[in-house]
């Protein structure tokens, strides 16, 4: 009993650990500076994929391990940033909302239908839009309004240029979930229990 639990530990510890270093290697790819302090870049879809494939507290562990590591100063960001200096910036309410969506997207993961791998998909598509991009955007929004002190209605308009793109990443995310879903059809999307489908 004991090597049971020990043995789903050390694979639950594993997957976490695996997802903060994809968030790593995403930050590799070049960010797109935008004049208003936010940029664009790739790790976003990385809190979609933990949220869908690991679960609200897997999930939320992975991103909270790959903002530990950014704040003990490794660069990690995107454009190579780290350190507790990119909390202060106005792209601080994404960057602490990574945690928070992937813990959204991963519950909302966990309750909507599964079965076929085009039903899996369409359930990642819809609980990262509303996980990784409608809860993330209002993460983003607050802080924008916090530390850079601006009123909703800008914020909101500045916010809106990471829509289309953010989209295309719910999108990116639920074609993995449907490959991964046809390869592995037991994968515990969500979190839930390997084999439980609704």
């Amino acid at each position: 009993m004991t090597t049971a639990v020990s043995r789903k530990a050390s694979h639950s510890m594993a997957l976490v650990a695996l997802f903060a270093a994809l968030m790593a290697v995403m930050g590799l790819i070049p960010k797109i500076d935008l004049p208003m302090g936010v940029p664009i870049t790739l790790q976003s879809l990385g809190v979609m994929l933990a949220g869908c494939l690991l679960g609200a507290r897997r999930g939320l562990q992975a991103m909270l391990l790959f903002l530990a590591a950014v704040a003990a100063g490794l660069p990690l960001l995107a454009g190579g940033r780290g350190g507790l200096g990119v909390f202060m910036v106005p792209s601080a309410g994404y960057l602490v909302g990574y945690a928070l969506a992937a813990g959204v997207t991963g519950a909302l993961m966990r309750v909507l239908p599964h079965g076929t791998p085009r039903r899996t998909a369409l359930s990642a598509f819809i609980a990262s839009l509303l996980g990784g991009l409608v809860f993330l955007h209002a993460m983003g929004i607050a802080g924008l309004m916090l530390l850079a002190q601006m009123p909703l209605d800008k914020a909101i308009m500045i916010d809106l240029a990471f829509v289309p793109g953010d989209l295309a990443k719910c999108v990116l995310c639920a074609l993995v979930v449907h490959t991964v879903a046809r390869a592995l059809p037991d994968w515990p999307f969500g979190g839930r229990e390997r084999g439980v489908k609704v």
